[in-house]
C-alpha cells in the first residue's frame, strides 16, 4: 500500500503531473487542515478515524467507507479527533479530465456533476461495494507509483473502473444515508443564496431581512453551522468562482468584477493570501 509523507497530506490548489492523482492517506495524529476549496473535484474515500466533514454548512459524522464528493467551489473542512488513527484514499480529478471520460461513452462523471448541482455530498456504498472500490483504489495507485509499460494508461483505466461502480453506488443511495448529518435548514437557506447571489452587496443586515431572523441569531448560527463567519464564507466563494473564472480564461478584471470585488487592490490581497499567488502567477501557470 503506497503511502504519502505527512507534508503532502495537505490539501493542494493544484496538481502538478496529471489531469487525476489518486492517493491513500494515513495519520496517526491528526493534522490540521483548514477550510477550504480545490479547482478539480475531490472525492473523499474514508476508512478509519474519529472524523467528521463540514462541507457548506452540513456536517457528516462519518463511518468507514462513506464517500465524500466536493466541487470546484465548496467550501469544506475534516474535523478530525484524536484517539484513531485517520486513513483514507483521496481522488482528484480535474474538470477538463470529465469531458475525456464522457467520450468513453456512458457518462461516468454523471455522478460527480450530479452532486455538484446537489445539497447532499455522501455516498455510503453498501459492504460489496465498498471492498470493490478499495480494491480499485490500491490497483489505481499500485499502477501509478509502480512504474512500468503503460502505467499512465493501466491508472487511467482503473479510474474509469472505479467511477463506474461509484456512480452505481450513488444512484442507489441507502435510506442510511441521510443519517448522521448535523444541519440547520435556515442556514442551509442563506449558504444557497449566497452561492446563488454571492456576487451581489450580501451582508449581515440584508441576509438578516431577507430571512426575517435576527442579525445575531444569523451571526451565531451561521459560525455554528458553517465554521465560518458569515463575512468568511463568502468572501472565499467569491475567490473560489473568480479562481474558476480564470482558470476558464477569462481575464483578472472581468473575474473580480463579475464576483462582487469593486477594488482591484483588495480583490489581489484576499487572492494571494487564499491561493499563495497573485491571479497573473495563477494565470501564468495555468498556461
Amino acid at each position: 500500500m503506497v503511502n504519502l509523507t505527512t507534508e503532502e497530506f495537505t490539501p493542494r490548489q493544484t496538481m502538478e503531473q496529471s489531469f487525476f492523482e489518486c492517493h491513500h492517506k494515513l495519520d496517526k495524529r491528526p493534522p490540521k487542515i483548514d477550510f477550504h476549496e480545490h479547482e478539480f473535484y475531490e472525492i473523499f474515500f474514508f476508512l478509519s478515524g474519529d472524523v467528521s466533514y463540514i462541507i457548506e454548512g452540513r456536517t457528516y459524522q462519518l463511518r468507514p467507507g462513506d464517500i465524500l464528493l466536493t466541487n470546484t467551489r465548496d467550501i469544506h473542512k475534516p474535523d478530525i479527533r484524536s484517539g484513531k488513527p485517520f486513513e483514507r484514499y483521496v481522488l482528484w480529478i480535474e474538470p477538463e479530465a470529465l469531458d475525456q471520460i464522457q467520450i468513453l461513452g456512458a457518462d461516468l462523471a454523471a455522478c460527480i456533476l450530479d452532486a455538484a448541482d446537489q445539497k447532499y455530498k455522501r455516498i455510503r456504498p453498501d459492504s460489496h461495494a465498498l471492498t470493490h472500490l478499495k480494491g480499485i483504489c490500491e490497483k489505481m495507485i499500485r499502477a501509478r507509483y509502480e512504474g512500468g509499460f503503460a502505467s499512465d494508461t493501466l491508472s487511467y483505466l482503473y479510474l474509469c473502473e472505479f467511477l463506474v461502480y461509484l456512480n452505481r453506488a450513488y444512484f442507489v443511495l441507502p435510506d442510511t444515508v441521510w443519517e448522521d448529518v448535523i444541519e440547520n435548514d435556515k442556514i442551509n437557506d442563506v449558504v444557497a443564496y449566497i452561492n446563488e447571489y454571492f456576487a451581489e452587496d450580501l451582508n449581515l443586515d440584508r441576509l438578516a431581512g431577507h430571512f426575517y431572523v435576527s442579525k445575531y441569531y444569523l451571526s451565531h448560527q451561521f459560525k455554528e453551522y458553517t465554521g465560518l463567519t458569515l463575512y468568511q464564507f463568502i468572501i472565499k466563494k467569491r475567490l473560489a468562482v473568480a479562481r474558476n473564472m480564470l482558470r476558464e480564461g477569462h481575464s483578472v478584471s472581468e473575474a473580480y468584477l463579475r464576483c462582487g470585488f469593486n477594488d482591484y487592490s483588495n480583490f489581489l490581497k484576499l487572492f494571494k493570501r487564499e491561493f499563495d499567488r497573485s491571479p497573473k502567477e495563477f494565470m501564468r501557470h495555468m498556461g
